[in-house]
């Protein structure tokens, strides 16, 4: 079972999350950032994982280290899941639209974190967040992941459907990579014989 339970807890969030890559995206999420909820609960439908997340963040505060926390501990959750990353594809790419905006997510299980995101948005702030933040997400989340995570709006005008596509974009790009190509039984899908 490609399984992982992570708790971190710090002097600004409290963070439980449970992580299943072979679900069939089922989650519970609550991080007190009603739209946070939102785009994460995206995240496991459209990767097909099962997840369940709490944070109790500093929202008293800003939701800067909510939104950076959750981030890192998905991330963790996810390098903790894949384990040595045996037999899997690696690499997951998608395009998803939603209404006039159109993202593209790739993602590189390889071991290495980095990350671009090249998103133009319209307003400072969308559901309580400022939008800066969710670059910074990803950032924190590839950091973690140990995974190269490139990010993109093609075009859009509504901020709203910009974000959603991504995450929506990236769980599905999340799914190709992690599953298991039975072809590859348990070799390391890399020529060096390991990631990391």
């Amino acid at each position: 079972m490609r399984i992982a339970e992570i708790k971190r807890k710090t002097n600004e969030t409290d963070i439980e999350v449970k992580l299943n890559l072979d679900g069939k995206g089922n989650y519970s999420i609550n991080t007190g950032i009603g739209f946070l909820d939102h785009m994460l609960s995206h995240l496991a439908v459209h990767g097909i994982f099962d997840l369940d997340l709490t944070c109790q963040g500093d929202l008293n505060v800003d939701p800067h280290h909510t939104v950076e926390d959750c981030a890192l501990v998905i991330g963790e959750a996810f390098d903790t899941a894949l384990s040595d990353r045996n037999g899997i594809n690696r690499v997951g790419a998608e395009f998803v639209p939603m209404d006039e905006a159109l993202a593209q997510v790739v993602v590189d299980f390889s071991g290495r974190p980095y990350s671009i995101v090249e998103i133009k948005w319209h307003n400072p702030e969308i559901g309580r967040i400022p939008t800066s933040l969710f670059q910074h997400f990803l950032e924190s989340f590839a950091v973690k992941a140990k995974c190269n995570l490139h990010a993109r709006i093609l075009y859009g005008r509504d901020d709203h459907h910009q974000v959603e596509a991504v995450f929506k974009c990236l769980g599905r790009s999340l799914q190709k990579a992690s599953r298991i190509d039975p072809r590859r039984a348990d070799a390391i899908p890399s020529t060096k014989g390991i990631l990391t």
